[in-house]
């Protein structure tokens, strides 16, 4: 991780500013432990640390957050002098104070295989759902009806886009064919999004964290990459709010439905803020549903972001990997008939059609969508129950996330290793995702992504070599490697 500095205010930078009132909210009450300069410093290092505060982000004068948070000004001195002298914050005489990462001197992570007797808690890919390969049989036969033609659908098979539209509106959302572009998985999607709507320097919004592939697809457009908080207790709204007014986004990418990584949920009166914030800001929202159908726990779920809706603004991104199989690849974009054409003409630049009969198959899966879900949620309930029972025998001291639905939890550490302890973990033979993964400038490293799409079991020797692996980090940090992750 290398340490990030900010040009500063007024050299091109991007600094973001945050107010005193906003902060002294993040901070939490007033700190009780004394000295009070310490517990300050120490909130503020925590929330750089956790992505909730993004770097490069001006702090307040000393005068603001000392009435906000109703301490001293020589107490938020002590403060910011605590965070200068332990490099997380850059100061410039007439320019302010701005928030900065300390430098760990840990090179950047490249991709690598698991050798296969590893265990993988890092990708989050469920095995393939009951009755795929009937479903594969059937659409191999219905291949007969198609073979005559040229087989290229630009907008994917007709039959798979009523299937996908039917769903939509069976969840509250009314949709026409018109409305679907199929397309190779979900990321190639979000990637179409990016490349239609972006153009070099545009503001792009993330959450910190999120998944990793998304931000990567608006860089490679040249967008600048701007973030705001999640947690597993769900999203700062004011901040979010705050962030759309400053930054005036071209696009925001939200992952709404059990958040990746985090597994929070969106709840509609929050879901109706961030299109009406999106609407403010004249951004397109890009709104990420792949694991929307994955609800483990009961109850009503909201209904999706486009149903607030009311320019064509919403670009929704599904895919059946999550649902069905990672094999089968097969995703799509929800939008206006206009945008979906557009989005098709730039996708023929890169291909022209998916499989046939994986599409065929998918839409013979997607008539089944009452037994495919009841399984899956009764997988990913053992699933997750098993690993969380493992953590809290075995590591007691992680505080991990209960997600409702999707395909991972969210484990918080108790010191920041989490990059250390998953290149130790590799050499146990198992490989969870370290959290500066899902962030955008080398946070989060007091968490972990661990999915629980392994049987019980499984989970269970996993958790039991990362209790090794975390004692050994402890006494001798390591050098970190990279992966896959989804």
């Amino acid at each position: 991780m290398v340490r990030q500095r900010s040009d500063g205010p007024g050299t091109g930078g991007g600094t973001r500013r945050i107010n005193g009132r906003l902060l002294a909210r993040l901070i939490g009450e007033a700190p009780v432990e004394r000295p009070y300069y310490l517990a300050i410093a120490r909130a503020v290092s925590g929330l750089v640390l956790d992505g909730r505060v993004p770097t490069h982000t001006r702090l307040p004068a000393e005068r603001d957050l000392a009435a906000a948070l109703g301490v001293s000004r020589n107490t938020v001195t002590a403060a910011y002098a605590w965070l200068r002298d332990n490099s997380f914050l850059d100061s410039r005489q007439g320019a302010g104070s701005w928030t900065v990462l300390p430098d760990t001197s840990t090179p950047d992570p490249a991709p690598f295989a698991l050798a296969a007797e590893q265990i993988d808690l890092g990708l989050a890919a469920p095995p393939a759902i009951d009755g795929l390969r009937e479903a594969s049989f059937h659409a191999s036969e219905q291949l007969a009806a198609h073979v005559g033609g040229l087989g290229y659908y630009p907008y994917g098979l007709p039959e798979l886009r009523h299937a996908i539209a039917r769903r939509y509106v069976e969840r509250g959302l009314p949709t026409t064919p018109e409305q679907i572009l199929v397309t190779n998985g979900a990321q190639q999607g979000i990637s179409l999004v990016m490349e239609l709507l972006l153009q070099p320097g545009d503001e792009v919004l993330v959450e910190s964290p999120t998944y990793p592939n998304a931000p990567d697809a608006a860089r490679r457009r040249g967008g600048r990459i701007r973030t705001t908080g999640v947690t597993p207790q769900g999203w700062d709204m004011e901040y979010m709010v705050d962030s759309f007014r400053q930054w005036k986004p071209q696009l925001a990418y939200v992952v709404a439905d059990f958040h990746n990584p985090t597994g929070a949920l969106m709840d509609d009166d929050e879901r109706r803020v961030l299109v009406r914030e999106a609407r403010r800001a004249g951004a397109h929202l890009v709104v990420d549903e792949s694991v929307a159908e994955l609800a483990i726990d009961s109850g009503d779920l909201p209904a999706p972001v486009a149903a607030h809706d009311t320019d064509g603004r919403v670009l929704t991104v599904g895919s059946v990997a999550k649902l069905l199989w990672g094999g089968l690849r097969v995703g799509w974009v929800r939008a206006t008939p206009p945008m979906v054409t557009r989005l098709m003409q730039v996708r023929q630049r890169m291909d022209l059609s998916g499989s046939v009969h994986d599409q065929l198959t998918a839409t013979h899966l997607l008539a089944d969508m009452l037994r495919i879900r009841a399984e899956r949620s009764r997988q990913l309930r053992r699933n997750r129950d098993a690993l969380l029972a493992a953590l809290r025998e075995r590591l007691p001291d992680w505080r991990p996330s209960v997600p409702g639905g999707g395909l991972v939890l969210w484990a918080a550490l108790p010191q920041p290793v989490a990059t250390s302890l998953s290149a130790t973990a590799v050499r146990h033979g198992v490989h969870p995702a370290a959290g500066p993964v899902f962030g955008v400038d080398g946070t989060l490293e007091r968490y972990l992504r661990l999915a629980y799409t392994r049987p019980p079991d499984v989970l269970e020797d996993a958790v039991e070599r990362l209790a090794v692996a975390y004692s050994e980090t402890l006494s001798h940090p390591t050098q970190p490697r990279g992966h896959l992750y989804v």
